[in-house]
């Protein structure tokens, strides 16, 4: 298995509990991180490698991951899995998915890259690539389908994972939040360069809000490793703003909070399954965002927006992301309680459709696979 950053090393985290559940005996080895390492996975390398975001950035580390790719392939290739599964990261695990499978190794891929999103003659390199698409949302086998490729809906394993009802006074309680408390949770991403082109503004963000509305309470979940790179951008704010920063926690802060200010990606997908109301925010290098605005079909952005197709929720994006501008958007949804509940009706359908016992579906579909 490949899972190139956090939001993967989750998903495959909750992946790899159904197949252990399946298949006792199972073992499992490649590139992942520690909610994986946690089901017995053993990392050859660990998945920041990976986490390595837009254009410009990857170029900067090419040479490295480029590496990384071949020695994993050679070694696979000497020992020849009963099967890879490549999670996301589909600039990484597509070219060696289509090394292996050309070898004869089972190749799957899990969660479908946004084909019908932005870059949709990667459909073509997927054909090449791999046996089988295990897909996270209902409309996207269809799309394989018509270009002859075997894919099966599992739902969303976060789906599973996150209770239909969300414990808001329970995660309060253990984050020291009282229930009269207003809370804003700030979760600036898991890469570093997120943190770099996102971290600053939603804490700039923070400091507006408070100003405008003192006794706000602001928690910031911290991803592994990227402690050293927010306390610097918390530190020039040391007497406008207090954020407390949570090592890892963001489930629990997303139970807790009133609203969210969060970057584009997997985040928000579990911010709507909390029911939570968010400003979506999204930056990245001028020249990364160029070359990828020119290649998105849909107006949205962020996985909510595009799922329910409709501007549910506000993306601030590049320019946009101002800390005016999210600190006004997202002091918006504090002024409008019927604003929130009716997204948050529309966030529990969303979860209901996405709910279908991934790590069931998924395996059922990797037994078939291991049979043909």
């Amino acid at each position: 298995m490949v899972a190139g950053e956090a939001s993967g090393d989750l998903l495959a985290s909750l992946l790899l509990g159904g197949l252990k559940a399946r298949w006792p005996g199972l073992t499992a080895a490649g590139i992942g991180g520690p909610k994986m390492a946690r089901q017995g996975f053993q990392a050859w390398w660990p998945h920041e490698k990976l986490a390595v975001r837009g254009y410009v950035e990857v170029l900067r580390h090419y040479r490295e991951i480029v590496g990384i790719r071949d020695q994993l392939a050679e070694r696979l290739l000497r020992d020849r899995p009963d099967a890879f599964i490549g999670v996301d990261a589909p600039d990484f695990n597509l070219d060696l998915e289509a090394r292996l499978k050309a070898a004869g190794i089972k190749a799957i891929h899990f969660v479908s890259p946004s084909i019908w999103a932005w870059r949709g003659k990667r459909v073509e390199k997927m054909h090449r690539a791999v046996d089988h698409v295990l897909c996270l949302f209902p409309f996207e086998p269809e799309i394989y389908e018509r270009h002859g490729i075997a894919a099966s809906y599992v739902g969303h394993p976060l789906a599973d994972a996150i209770p239909l009802e969300v414990p808001r006074d329970a995660s309060r309680q253990v984050l020291g939040l009282t229930p009269q408390d207003t809370v804003v949770a700030l979760l600036p991403g898991s890469r570093r360069s997120e943190i770099q082109y996102i971290g600053a503004s939603l804490v700039a963000a923070a400091v507006e809000m408070n100003r405008r509305r003192p006794g706000l309470r602001f928690i910031l979940p911290v991803a592994p490793g990227l402690r050293p790179m927010i306390e610097p951008l918390l530190a020039p704010h040391a007497g406008r703003v207090r954020v407390e920063l949570l090592d890892g926690r963001s489930h629990e802060a997303l139970a807790a909070c009133d609203v969210t200010l969060v970057a584009s990606g997997t985040a928000t997908l579990e911010a709507a399954l909390f029911k939570r109301p968010m400003v979506i925010a999204y930056n990245m290098h001028w020249l990364s965002w160029q070359l990828m605005k020119r290649m998105k079909y849909q107006p949205w952005v962020g996985l909510p927006n595009i799922l329910l197709r409709d501007f549910a929720v506000p993306e601030l994006l590049q320019a946009e992301a101002t800390p005016a501008k999210l600190a006004e958007a997202a002091l918006a949804w504090l002024d409008d309680p019927a604003r929130c509940e009716a997204v948050q009706r529309r966030f529990q359908a969303l979860h209901l459709e996405l709910r279908r016992n991934t790590a069931q579906a998924a395996t059922d579909a990797i037994q078939k696979i291991l049979q043909a």
